[in-house]
């Protein structure tokens, strides 16, 4: 009779702990399609700030240069999953073969990169600037991170050399999951050789590194539940956008880098915490140089020190791309 208890016990416990075990994967899960839809599918975030540029800021004049400035129309098909893509491609005011290619940010747009492609086209530049897929006019329903949109961007590159001839010398230039894309880009075999060199500001290691990031800063999450939250979020990813979190790495990709890369971040950054650069920044094996910007959160290091941005642009650029 005792023996037949202790089976009865064991039997409900084994159960219980079953219906425990199946109740938290579910729940995780759960919790995995949330993220995924907040980190993942593109549409208004909450979390993000209001990026209305005011007539006292520094950004305003390139604003409202780009409105009115020639441009052209451009639109290409992704290789792999034949998305529309969708870019502005604006002259310089005299003949050039030189120019640059501006990657946005999270939830950007070519139009948001307006000041920075005004910096490029006052230095004699034609400037590119893309929709990332599922951004802007781009068609796709996830947020590549950078990964998917590398290849994108290469084919950007092609597109330019095509107009423009094989005698052009082209550069990269992204702000912080642009940043990334660019860094991510650099470690390509098919990135042409008229590729010179890469200016990446506030981009992150990992798209994994800057969901564990955001997970710890904006829901406070500690290691656990963290693991295996991150974990499921990339497997969903996968299977729903075709590409993981993981691989998701500029680190690795620009330990392939042998071109020259000038590095830039705010000091004060907290979205993309600038402990991120140093590692990235080591790991190039190309020509290379930091600007830290003092007291420049993120993605606003132009904004903090405008005459200091641009001189180390343009100082980079005459020693690396002329």
């Amino acid at each position: 009779m005792e023996w037949f208890d202790l089976g009865k016990k064991i039997k409900i416990f084994l159960t219980t702990l079953g219906i425990f075990f199946f109740l938290l994967c579910f729940g995780f899960l759960g919790a995995g399609l949330y993220f995924y839809h907040v980190a993942v599918v593109p549409g208004k975030k909450n979390f993000l700030k209001d990026k209305k540029v005011s007539k006292s800021s520094p950004l305003y004049p390139g604003d409202q240069w780009y409105k009115s400035a020639k441009k052209y129309h451009w639109t290409q098909m992704s290789t792999t999953d034949h998305l529309k893509l969708v870019a502005n491609y604006l002259p310089a005011d005299k003949p050039t073969k030189k120019t640059v290619i501006i990657a946005h940010g999270y939830m950007g747009n070519k139009e948001l990169m307006a000041p920075y492609a005004y910096i490029f086209h006052r230095m004699g530049y034609n400037v590119l600037t893309p929709d990332s897929r599922g951004h802007g006019q781009s068609q796709g329903n996830y947020v590549g991170y950078g990964w998917p949109d590398r290849m994108d961007y290469i084919k950007w590159m092609r597109r330019v050399i095509e107009e423009n001839g094989k005698n052009s010398k082209l550069i990269m230039f992204g702000v912080s999951m642009g940043g990334a894309t660019t860094m991510m880009v650099s470690g390509e075999k098919s990135v042409p050789s008229q590729l010179k060199a890469y200016i990446e500001d506030c981009g992150y290691t990992s798209a994994s590194d800057e969901i564990n990031h955001e997970a710890k800063q904006l829901y406070h999450l500690s290691d656990f539940p963290r693991w295996p939250l991150v974990p499921i979020l990339s497997g969903i990813t996968h299977i729903r956008a075709g590409y993981s979190l993981y691989k998701a790495s500029a680190l690795k990709q620009v330990k392939k880098n042998h071109k020259p890369m000038l590095f830039i971040h705010g000091s004060k950054d907290n979205f993309v915490p600038t402990r991120m650069v140093y590692p990235v920044y080591n790991a190039t094996e190309g020509p290379k140089k930091l600007l830290l910007v003092k007291n420049a959160p993120h993605a606003a290091s132009y904004q903090t020190n405008p005459e200091l941005y641009v001189k180390t642009i343009k100082s980079f650029l005459d020693r690396y791309f002329n």
